[in-house]
């Protein structure tokens, strides 16, 4: 059975959805603010390009090097420069300052990120020459510390080309189906998905039923039937008769002690039946789309999720039918404006209690616990025999002391003791009721909040957000050397490649504050650029499990292409689009609109950054390329390669 998703609908090829809802987790590590010191700049800097987005990073980083100039900042400077683009893609501005690296870095010292901005001095040097002259880099590339060496395998992968590309290409690709399940990978992805529990609640009991009415009734009855057993012990004293005198207290003892556990019992058969009711009654149905509705698809999958051993699916959720309802009617009341993610913790912990208790044969516990004791019973009705034989003895033989009166004070007892009997029945029951149910209500907390504690110690290990893109980034890997295999092609056969991550419709995502949108379940679409034309691979990506299907393979001519582009919508909604000459179209959602924004964010920032950590900005210049210059492209990316590493290595 598969886990239910929380409410996000997303995109996949050729469909377009409203709006989404998600997991935003509250850390602020991609939040700065124009007063923060260099440091803090550099160090979210840093977030931003292990998190996979560059253009963020650039921007800060380069704020913080006018400030704060380390052989740290200078590495992550120079990765910050090269990560997710080609050399075209460079500005002249950055051309000049990538060539005049040397003079700006002011390096000083000695240490693992001065010897890892040498290894990238190098290897922006050694692009395109010849085998030979590339040997000396990749050795010192191999003796590079972490995590210097591995920063530098990833955020070289595009901008490098000819035989050293493949060298790189080689160790990347080594790197990444090592790490691809690296760290618990398969048990702690899912974590990422879910939200900052709720606290448990406590469910308020309700307020015992006792009118002010009832209770004034209660004490005027008993005040009547006080008097009215003096007036009648009084003309029992009167008679003399020593009998009479026990049997008037034998009345009186049997009365309490009668209705005391009277009552006992009677609370025992009205909350057993209020139990049996509340499990085993007809119950109501859940508005769709109220959160009731949304708790009891969550109760239902937990239920059969946490089946107990030996017991069938069927009969284990007819059983549990009333429990599950009763649930999920708490859950409306007590939990009312809060999201089904932040307490489907509380439900898979309530279900799991369940099918514990059911293991231990506990699960019905109540009515053994509100079974009325055989000595309740025996002192019930041994009282009220006892007020019944020497109540009405004691009566009958108080009349013919003064007839008239005390006829008059049996029937002021009789109607005075029924009403008192009935109010003090009702209001002790209500109060017995009240205090058992804040006791179970009592005990039903303290049981979350130790559930709340084992889940908060099994969130523990939730994956940072460099590693969710650091898992990507493996994944994007292995499909790319998956399609170079099928394609029988080396790295340094492409003239380009190039990656779009998309949402898959219903997938759930989750985010950081001011970060980009994690989903579990991707489209991948790869572009490889070779001097054929263009080859395209489409997969589905789940994320949690770090598997590919529904793989699907296009070819195209350079001249196939018509157009392509990202259009926006007007609710901020970016659609990747490319059409072919024969008037086929890839559509594809790779932004959503209308993001609730979180504190610090300004409007279009979530949209830019998942654009950016999608991949689409290099995808856009390689394919617009194509579409404007057909196969005149592949000749004049030639041209313009050999011009800048003329550019980037010669002086002006």
């Amino acid at each position: 059975m598969t886990e239910p998703e929380h409410r996000v609908e997303n995109v996949a090829t050729d469909s377009h959805v409203g709006v989404q809802a998600g997991t935003v987790h509250v850390d602020a590590i991609y939040m700065t603010t124009p007063q923060d010191p260099p440091e803090t700049k550099l160090r979210t800097g840093v977030y931003f390009l292990k998190g996979r987005m560059p253009e963020p990073a650039r921007q800060l980083i380069n704020e913080a090097m006018a400030g704060y100039a380390t052989n740290e900042v200078y590495f992550y400077w120079l990765l910050a420069m090269v990560s997710g683009r080609t050399r075209h893609e460079l500005s002249k501005d950055e051309t000049a300052r990538l060539r005049d690296r040397r003079t700006t870095m002011r390096l000083w010292g000695e240490d693992p990120w001065r010897d890892g901005v040498r290894v990238i001095d190098r290897l922006l040097e050694s692009a395109g020459k010849a085998e030979e002259d590339i040997r000396v880099v990749v050795k010192d590339l191999d003796a590079l510390r972490e995590p210097q060496r591995s920063l530098i395998l990833e955020h070289l992968e595009l901008y490098l080309d000819g035989p050293i590309e493949n060298h790189l290409w080689h160790l990347a690709l080594t790197k990444a189906q090592t790490d691809q399940m690296g760290a618990d990978r398969k048990d702690r992805i899912w974590k990422f998905f879910h939200p900052v529990p709720e606290k448990p609640r406590r469910r308020e009991p309700r307020p015992p039923d006792t009118p002010l009415g009832m209770r004034a009734q209660a004490v005027t009855a008993t005040a009547v039937l006080a008097i009215a057993v003096a007036q009648l012990g009084y003309l029992i004293m009167q008679s003399g008769r020593v009998l009479l005198m026990l049997a008037y207290l034998l009345g009186i003892a049997g009365a309490y002690i009668g209705m005391r556990n009277s009552a006992d019992w009677r609370f025992r058969v009205v909350r057993r039946r209020a139990k049996d009711r509340e499990y085993l009654g007809p119950g109501t149905k859940a508005e769709r789309g109220s959160l009731a509705k949304k708790a009891e698809h969550r109760i239902n999958y937990y239920f059969a999720k946490y089946l107990p051993f030996r017991v069938d699916r069927d009969n284990w959720l007819a059983e549990t039918e009333g429990i599950r309802r009763s649930l999920r009617d708490e859950i409306a009341e007590v939990y009312a404006g809060v999201g089904i993610e932040k307490i489907a913790w509380l439900i898979r912990h309530r279900a799991r209690e369940t099918g514990e208790r059911r293991k231990r044969e506990e699960l019905w516990s109540y009515r053994t616990e509100l079974a009325t004791p055989g000595r309740t019973r025996a002192l019930a009705i041994l009282g009220l025999l006892a007020l019944a034989s020497g109540g009405g003895w004691a009566a009958v033989g108080a009349v013919p002391v003064e007839p008239a009166l005390a006829i008059v004070t049996i029937l002021f007892l009789l109607i005075s003791g029924w009403i008192s009997a009935h109010a003090w029945l009702h209001l002790v029951l209500e109060r017995r009721r009240h205090t058992a149910d804040a006791a179970e209500s009592d005990r039903t907390l303290e049981a979350d909040l130790e559930g709340l504690a084992r889940w908060r110690a099994k969130m523990a290990d939730k994956p940072r957000d460099a590693e969710m893109a650091s898992w990507l980034d493996c994944d994007r890997k292995v499909l790319l050397a998956e399609a170079l295999r099928h394609y029988r092609l080396t790295m340094s056969d492409v003239i380009a490649h190039a990656f779009i991550e998309a949402p898959v419709r219903s997938s759930e995502r989750a985010r950081l504050r001011g970060g980009p949108w994690r989903h579990k379940k991707y489209q991948l679409l790869v572009f490889l650029i070779t001097q054929e034309g263009v080859r395209q691979l489409t997969v589905r990506l789940d994320f949690l499990k770090g598997t590919f299907h529904d793989w699907q393979r296009l070819n195209y001519r350079f001249e196939a292409v018509a157009s392509v582009g990202v259009s926006e919508s007007g609710n901020d909604e970016r659609t990747f689009q490319l059409t072919l000459v024969n008037g086929h179209e890839i559509s594809v959602e790779v932004s959503s609109g209308f993001e609730e924004l979180q504190q610090g964010e300004s409007p279009g920032a979530v949209s830019k950054v998942s654009l950016d950590a999608a991949g689409i900005p290099h995808t856009l210049h390689v394919l617009e390329g194509i579409a404007a210059e057909g196969k005149k492209w592949v000749e004049q990316q030639e041209l313009r390669t050999g011009n800048l590493s003329a550019a980037l290595n010669d002086p002006e």
